[in-house]
């Protein structure tokens, strides 16, 4: 008997995810849905190639270079559905959150799904609950979220682009290529395990302060997009939150000082060097 067709390509960059990837992939396994699934494993020297290849139905690639970029495009390349979900390795879906991304996606219009983020925040040191508290406040991620670990792209949206460019932050860079209207958040949650302890979440918040200078810098000259910062829009919400709340005020606090010290580091760091947090791993 043929194996039914799938719904969609879910497209997984990991590199050196062998203790968090079962979940992930078991998430998936849970969804009940027929899946083309690909795991991108990208300069691996754990067993991640091993966990994956362990899940019946998953292709798994054995890339040499670690690069997010370069699985993500060769994830991509091995894809044979639509619509497209891009997925971290250390993120797990709700059960019901592949259908509903899929629902929405299955659509003649370009569109750019994601499903409700929830911070598991219960292991974490107090400041670092505190810069989620505040986080979670922002628009960015109330009202315009589309990635953070996972978004998904109906075929046409996925189109407004050829390849991933070679920039850190893939999942903003794909958020700017969508108008609001063209954005869906679905009911349906993900989890995204926070760092534990202060030094990983500015480790983390380096990353991705990297990451929005790189995007609003360079961009790319073949995407139709809007790459400019947005730290106006943060800092009017942060003081609207201030005021309507003043008790967040220590939080808020704590939250400025994170995102200063790690723009401060992103200055100074590597270009070739790469933050990760090592705390939920």
């Amino acid at each position: 008997m043929r194996p039914p067709t799938p719904r969609a390509s879910v497209i997984i960059p990991a590199h050196n995810e062998a203790r968090v990837i079962h979940r992930c992939l078991q998430s998936l396994e849970d969804s009940g849905l027929p899946l083309d699934i690909v795991v991108a494993a990208n300069g691996c020297t754990d067993s991640t190639v091993e966990v994956a290849s362990s899940f019946a139905g998953v292709t798994v690639l054995d890339l040499p270079e670690p690069s997010k970029v370069a699985a993500l495009n060769s994830g991509d390349a091995a894809a044979v559905a639509y619509p497209r979900v891009y997925l971290d390795a250390d993120i797990s879906l709700s059960p019901t959150a592949l259908a509903d991304l899929v629902r929405a996606l299955d659509t003649d219009r370009a569109i750019a799904a994601a499903p409700q983020v929830r911070f598991a925040t219960d292991a974490a040191s107090w400041p670092v609950r505190a810069f989620y508290d505040v986080f979670r406040e922002l628009p960015y991620v109330r009202d315009q979220l589309v990635g953070l670990g996972v978004y998904g792209l109906s075929r046409s949206g996925r189109a407004r682009f050829e390849r991933f460019p070679a920039l850190t932050s893939d999942d903003l860079f794909v958020q700017r290529l969508f108008a609001p209207d063209e954005r869906i958040v679905v009911p349906s949650t993900f989890e995204v395990q926070v760092p534990r302890t202060l030094s990983n979440l500015i480790a983390v918040r380096v990353r991705v302060a990297k990451g929005n200078r790189q995007l609003a810098r360079e961009g790319d000259d073949s995407a139709r997009g809007d790459f400019s910062p947005s730290t106006g829009g943060t800092a009017t919400a942060l003081l609207g939150l201030v005021r309507s709340r003043p008790t967040t005020t220590p939080s808020v606090l704590v939250y400025l000082a994170v995102t200063l010290v790690a723009r401060a580091r992103a200055q100074r760091a590597k270009a070739g060097a790469w933050e990760r947090d090592a705390s939920t791993r």
